[in-house]
């Protein structure tokens, strides 16, 4: 008769198979993890590949419509929407989701929900407000009512000739950083903001990806960003404005 396994011997199998599933594991969500945030860093190369054609058509001038919340996501993608390669349809006041393009959310993204309206990439600022602002400029400017933007109430057209610093000037971001957060979970440009829109003490921790004036895509820590004029890392308050760095100790 042939003799079959005894309860220790299955015991033993389970185990060994319990800790080869532990080890395994977490190294497939790392995995996974890491394919989204090589995906997000292409759909950031692609809207830099955009930005780039726009330019081209408009006498070198990145994005400006006068509107001092062009930064905002669902604002800057309406003019470079003919140079992304896909279609997306206003219905009157609102937007139609049967047009949403995935090229507009990072697939780690679990902030910007499902609504037409989210994306998850935010447009710098600096690219079209004057440069002499940006140390005056505050958080409240960019994103109180749109009846009160303060200080960047006037948008100007700049042009790459402003840009010194074109491997450092940030032009586009992830608006959460969903790949490293830090504090374990997603947290905006300026951290969780205290009351009266001053950055939170998270501020520091993480990073996010972005693609800079010469269309490369890169992920960088919060760390090694350059601080605005309340300490904080905000690519749309770069010291210099445009013509400034958004990467410390370039």
């Amino acid at each position: 008769m042939k003799r079959g396994f005894t309860l220790i011997e299955l015991l033993v199998v389970i185990a060994v198979i319990a800790i080869l599933a532990a080890i395994l594991f977490p190294v497939f969500a790392q995995a996974k993890r890491a394919a989204k945030k090589t995906g997000c860093l292409s759909h950031l190369k692609q809207i830099g590949t955009a930005m780039t054609l726009y330019q081209v058509d408009f006498d070198d001038g990145y994005p400006n419509t006068g509107d001092p919340y062009l930064w905002v996501g669902r604002r800057f993608r309406w003019p470079i929407m003919p140079y992304l390669g896909v279609a997306q349809n206003r219905v009157g006041s609102t937007f139609d989701a049967s047009s949403r393009s995935g090229l507009l959310l990072c697939p780690e993204d679990t902030s910007s929900g499902s609504s037409f309206d989210a994306t998850s990439y935010a447009y710098s600022a600096t690219f079209y407000l004057p440069a002499e602002i940006s140390p005056q400029l505050t958080i409240r400017n960019l994103i109180s009512s749109l009846n009160d933007p303060g200080l960047a109430a006037n948008p100007v057209t700049q042009t790459s000739s402003a840009v010194q610093n074109p491997a450092g000037k940030a032009m586009i971001t992830e608006w959460f950083n969903s790949h490293d957060t830090g504090n374990g979970k997603p947290i905006g440009f300026w951290g969780t903001l205290k009351p009266g829109l001053v950055p939170g003490d998270d501020r520091w921790q993480a990073g996010r990806n972005f693609t800079f004036a010469d269309s490369h895509a890169k992920f960088i820590k919060a760390t090694r960003q350059t601080p605005s004029a309340d300490d904080c890392p905000d690519f749309n308050r770069t010291p210099g404005g445009i013509s400034g760095t958004d990467l410390s100790g370039l």
